[in-house]
């Protein structure tokens, strides 16, 4: 199995803890959640059974009776609701034939994309409560694994519940996108020859998600793949934007609209910012939101110890939703090899590798030597200077330090001007300026092909490349 070693030893430490245990996977759809406890538990479960999109409570019933009867439940009629559904698999886990997990002997249940059988009005997360804690909880060798897409749904039905499900988890899993060095392993077992180069220009595009990385195919250029797979006629990502964002949420436009507005400013905005538009809900709605947004990886929230803003910034950092927005929603590119080398392409992607080095902060941390030291990472813009000066990445340390991060997109060495070296200094007085910082102000650069060596290039203290981003 590729990466999830975490993940992994956490499923290790439950199988073996000798008590019940209830584990609860969540994370955006694509990224594998149900290949990992399939893989892990070689598709061998006590009960199996998955919620269907789209289905009203009498089809998800029917679908769950299938699914006891595969496992040797002799009814002969559908369960009439949840309670009686979770009765008869009670009733099953406790026959001596159930089978077992084969080295921690345990009964093991998967129940996959739990949000969807929870229908209107049907009463299954009341079922689902008192099967665990009228019996399910008293059961050594019981290991309940629940999963959805639908991350909002997990946390905020069983994760923060306050009832039935209040402290029931012994775990919790939220499953994150591959890293460059993962996608890379991903890429070599499925006998793909790239250059690291490469690899971060479909990081650009796809970002972690295996299942986008897994349509890659041998022989062809990143531009090529990306061109097959979004702009041909019969693309399988064509449509990818709108069928994921509507699996993941029953009024799905309104998260698209907070997405969209996003994407206007690449430093963030605030709640305030994202109100005033007016495009976009607003109030307790709103707050929901940022936080299934933020649960799914799609932004980031981060505070700004330079402004005196009351509340945080929300930042757009998925590379799918950028491309998409960017190259598919205005329906202007017809072909991406067309596009390479034009304004447009050469602007998205120096956005593009700034979002893939905002889901490398604990990669460029450990570059620099401080994996240890309390951080607080974001991206700046001032207010009162005049010119202004914006930052793509600052990393605020505990230490008295503060790194200035330039991230520069280029495929040859990334040469440093005279009229750059301006802007730079520019940038670093008005921060200490605006911020009133004590903290020593270090300038780094984050290039994809290295730092090229002249007369303006002894100011910077820390230079990255590509290799760092993979982890070393």
């Amino acid at each position: 199995m590729i990466g999830r070693k975490e993940e992994i030893h956490m499923l290790d430490n439950a199988l073996s803890s000798g008590r019940p245990e209830f584990v609860a996977i969540y994370g955006r759809r694509r990224v594998g959640k149900t290949y990992l406890i399939k893989e892990y538990f070689n598709n061998t479960f006590s009960f199996y059974a998955t919620g269907v999109q789209n289905t009203n409570t009498k089809q998800q019933l029917r679908l769950f009776y299938e699914a006891l009867k595969k496992n040797g439940d002799q009814s002969s009629s559908i369960p009439k609701d949840w309670f009686e559904a979770f009765s008869r698999l009670e009733k099953l886990l406790s026959a001596e034939s159930v089978t077992r997990e084969y080295k921690s002997n345990r009964r093991v249940i998967f129940l996959d994309e739990i949000p969807w059988m929870d229908t209107a009005k049907s009463g299954f997360k009341s079922a689902l409560e008192y099967f665990w804690n009228s019996w399910g909880s008293s059961q050594k060798d019981l290991m309940l694994i629940v999963c959805g897409s639908a991350t909002s749904w997990i946390i905020n039905n069983i994760a923060k519940d306050t009832g039935g499900f209040y402290n029931r988890l012994t775990r919790q899993i939220h499953l994150l996108p591959f890293t460059l060095e993962e996608s890379e392993e991903l890429l070599i077992s499925n006998g793909i020859q790239m250059t690291r180069k490469q690899i971060i220009e479909c990081y650009m595009v796809f970002g972690g998600i295996p299942y986008y990385l897994n349509y890659i195919s041998p022989g062809n250029s990143p531009a090529q793949i990306v061109e097959m797979l979004f702009f041909k006629e019969n693309s399988p990502l064509k449509n990818e934007f709108r069928q994921l964002f509507s699996s993941l949420y029953k009024n799905s436009d309104k998260y698209i609209s907070i997405i969209k507005e996003l994407a206007k400013t690449k430093s963030g905005i605030t709640r305030a910012d994202i109100t005033a538009s007016k495009k976009t809900v607003t109030g307790k709605d709103l707050t929901q939101c940022l936080e299934s947004l933020e649960q799914c990886g799609f932004i980031r929230k981060y505070h700004d110890f330079t402004r005196a803003v009351n509340g945080c910034f929300y930042q757009l950092i998925d590379p799918l939703c950028l491309f998409h927005l960017t190259f598919i929603e205005s329906g202007k590119t017809g072909s991406w090899l067309d596009m390479i080398g034009t304004p447009g392409y050469n602007t998205w992607c120096g956005l593009a590798f700034e979002k893939v080095c905002l889901q490398h902060i604990p990669q460029i941390k450990r570059a620099l030597g401080i994996s240890g030291v309390y951080t607080q990472a974001f991206s700046w813009k001032s207010k009162k200077t005049t010119p202004g000066a914006q930052i793509d990445l600052l990393i605020d340390r505990k230490d008295d330090v503060i790194n200035i991060c330039e991230i520069k997109y280029s495929k040859e060495e990334y040469a440093i001007d005279a009229n750059y070296e301006k802007k730079l200094i520019h940038k670093i007085e008005t921060l200490r300026a605006e911020s009133h910082t004590s903290k020593s102000l270090w300038l780094t650069m984050i290039t994809l092909s290295g730092l090229k060596k002249n007369e303006y290039s002894g100011s910077v203290q820390a230079e990255l490349t590509a290799d760092d981003l993979f982890g070393w």
